[in-house]
């Protein structure tokens, strides 16, 4: 048996011609197999059937003629009965193309069942939760859904190249630990029942310490794709469980990790662009330009004039610096988040005045040094400023990248700076934060590094031109994979083939 996938055939025949004068035209001397699942059918007349086979994403007609087949008319009809729209089957027979010129596969047997669907496959699922619960239906009737996994496939594999290319070393690091770090965000916290019976664990919120200790251990360039999970909120960008890539290069500056990003994602974007040429025609172009150089905007110069009002000294102390920037609140008539750290104080003014005006792909540059407890810091005219930045486009954070703390002492005093804040949101107890066994190994000895972290997700969302971070993932993030609904609601259904 001969058997082909669907792509292979519309390669291989891609350029059979039609034959003058006939009704058909046959490439004789091959007989295939493919094997797909019917997405539709057209009884021509009681003799002859048209179906559309989809296979791996790829469609191919298959002309089903009681002629060549052989028996009779009666026997036919109920045999073709048997199967029907959503079947997965096998059909044999020889490729050609048909008069009005669509390649097609044109059967010498009978369709032979291999499953059949118990239910007529709906036209459309209306209720987009509905869509995540039944994900597998939703592959099945748009195209587009199974279209952005695709993307977000090629997406992985070019980032893995592009630093394969580059001498990195690519590596894993512990999901599960006792301790978590490398971020500010309340981690999903158990138990373990056996070795470390009675042991609270975490699984990780980021890499990034772990991946420093292999640069101190002289792994100059390494990097990591991989699941990162931070117990907040869901919205249609954030999710609890989401996919990173960190890499950390010794001896790269703040500059080095610039250029690094604009060539990623030139790249990338001219990668896509010849996949929706070719592959993924059924997902949009490409709206946002990623010509380098990027944009650039310096934290506190362009939060101060879009404001209209200076900051206080960020770097005295922290309860006037706090009283200072409530004051600024209030003068500007903003509500003030729900946890009054000068962190979240300054995060929510970048959101309302800075990132807004990120629509292009655009870097801020130099964030405060309470915004940055693991980058190196500097005096900056009267400001103690980080060497960070931070990616924006269509004002969503993609790129975090600085160049790391590596001194011990100030690592062991950012921590401290940190835990002060009491952040109840992230933890209950705010000295959770200090890492000391991450203090520890910077007393070996980290080079000069520059780390840099994208977030793989929002990095596709844009590429596939969705809004919504579950179309991006397999199955629609935690609310897909939570509370499992029974059965596809929401939807139109097919009229024709319904069970």
């Amino acid at each position: 048996m001969n058997v082909k996938s669907v792509a292979a055939i519309r390669k291989e025949y891609e350029h059979t011609s039609i034959s003058s004068g006939g009704d058909e035209s046959l490439s004789i001397d091959e007989l295939v197999t493919i094997r797909g699942r019917i997405k539709n059918y057209r009884d021509v007349s009681s003799k002859l059937i048209f179906y559309d086979i989809v296979q791996d994403g790829e469609k191919l007609q298959v002309v089903v003629n009681c002629t060549r087949i052989g028996g009779e008319k009666e026997e036919f009809k109920r045999i073709s009965m048997l199967t029907r729209i959503g079947d997965v089957v096998s059909v044999t027979g020889y490729p050609g193309r048909t008069k009005a010129g669509e390649l097609s596969i044109f059967a010498t047997a009978h369709l032979q069942l291999l499953a059949p669907s118990l239910h007529a496959p709906p036209v459309e699922i209306l209720d987009p939760e509905t869509r995540f619960h039944n994900r597998h239906v939703d592959l099945m009737i748009r195209p587009q859904a199974g279209q952005i996994l695709r993307l977000r496939s090629h997406i992985i594999q070019h980032i893995r190249d592009f630093f394969n290319s580059r001498d990195f070393v690519e590596v894993q690091t512990p999901i599960l630990s006792d301790t978590f770090g490398g971020a500010v965000a309340k981690p999903f916290l158990t138990e373990a029942t056996r070795a470390y019976r009675g042991k609270q664990l975490a699984l990780r919120i980021a890499p990034e310490l772990w991946l420093k200790r292999l640069v101190i251990g002289g792994l100059d360039r390494v990097f990591e794709i991989g699941t990162q999970f931070r117990n907040e909120g869901i919205d249609n960008t954030h999710n609890p469980e989401f996919t990173t890539c960190e890499f950390y290069q010794a001896y790269a500056g703040l500059e080095d990790i610039i250029d690094t990003t604009e060539q990623l994602l030139s790249s990338i974007a001219q990668k896509v662009s010849e996949l929706k040429a070719s592959k993924l025609k059924d997902l949009p172009g490409i709206e946002t330009t990623f010509k380098a150089p990027f944009r650039r905007l310096e934290f506190i110069p362009a939060l101060e004039v879009a404001m209209g009002h200076k900051l206080p000294v960020l770097h005295e102390a922290p309860e006037i610096v706090t009283q200072q920037l409530l004051s600024l609140y209030e003068t500007l008539s903003l509500p003030t988040p729900p946890i009054l750290t000068i962190p979240r104080l300054l995060d929510k003014l970048s959101s309302a005045y800075l990132e807004p005006q990120c629509t292009e792909p655009t870097f801020i540059t130099n964030h405060p040094e309470a915004l940055s407890p693991l980058s190196k810091t500097r005096l900056l005219g009267a400001q103690r400023v980080s060497s960070r930045v931070e990616l924006f486009v269509n004002g969503k954070e993609l790129v975090n990248a600085y160049e790391e703390e590596n001194s011990p002492t100030d690592q062991r005093r950012k921590f401290v700076m940190q835990a002060g804040w009491k952040d109840d949101d992230v933890l209950e107890d705010g000295e959770g934060v200090v890492d000391e066994a991450y203090c520890q190994a910077l007393e070996w000895g980290l080079p000069p590094t520059g780390g840099w972290g994208v977030g793989i997700d929002r990095l596709v969302m844009i590429f596939a031109g969705t809004e919504r971070i579950a179309e991006v993932l397999a199955f629609g993030g935690l609310r897909g994979a939570v509370n499992l609904g029974d059965g596809v609601r929401g939807v139109k259904k097919k009229e024709e083939g319904e069970r």
